[in-house]
């Protein structure tokens, strides 16, 4: 019995808090409507104009620049829609260039007339193709004798050449393509660089100079 009756003191005590935290609410919600209201009512006509304003100015913003990032996507599509095409496109280059470095290597094949007219062949199909990517947009980097840009060159071995600037191209690994204005790959190349002879000598020398 005494039992029950403080789980009935404990009830009502839950209760009553229970109710005491929902007044407080309505009390706050209420302070709050009206502080609404009464910055409603110290506004202006002309405070509320220029708020309004300033509101849709703001959405009339938003909107022009979805509408100019909608366009710009929508320009991208269809200008570059034929990239990831395009870089699939150039395995027929480098199958073919594949090809014919598998049958120059053949020793049974060396010097004779099959091998001639079949890499003859391979010449002018690899010019149709050139051809036909540069009808696209899909133009080849030139890169022999030219100064290493890493916009457009990947450096992938250096190779001692003393008549050479170091850093000038003078292998071509794989060809390079850009597509309109964009790289589709860089190409890879091999870049001159001064043998150790010439460099020993270059110090002597300004050693020398540098003793007088």
């Amino acid at each position: 019995m005494e039992k029950d009756q403080n789980q009935e003191n404990t009830d009502k005590a839950s209760e009553k808090e229970q109710k005491n935290f929902n007044q407080d609410q309505k009390t706050e919600n209420l302070e709050t409507i009206n502080k609404e209201q009464d910055q409603e009512l110290e506004n202006t006509p002309e405070e509320k104009i220029l708020e309004l304003e300033d509101k849709l100015s703001r959405s009339f913003a938003e909107m022009e620049n979805q509408r100019r990032r909608f366009e710009k996507e929508k320009e991208d599509a269809f200008e570059y829609g034929g990239f990831s095409f395009a870089r699939e496109a150039l395995n027929l280059i480098d199958n073919l260039e594949r090809s014919k470095q598998i049958l120059l290597n053949d020793e049974a094949l060396k010097d004779t007339d099959a091998l001639k007219k079949t890499l003859e062949h391979f010449d002018i199909i690899n010019k149709d193709l050139i051809s036909i990517f540069s009808k696209n947009k899909i133009k080849p980097i030139e890169c022999l004798n030219k100064k290493l840009d890493p916009n457009l060159h990947q450096a992938m071995i250096e190779i001692e050449d003393n008549q050479k600037e170091p850093g000038t191209i003078i292998q071509e690994i794989q060809k390079g393509f850009t597509f309109k204005d964009r790289l589709l790959r860089p190409a890879l190349v091999g870049v001159a660089k001064k043998s150790d002879n010439k460099i020993e000598k270059n110090e002597e020398n300004k050693q020398n100079s540098e003793d007088k």
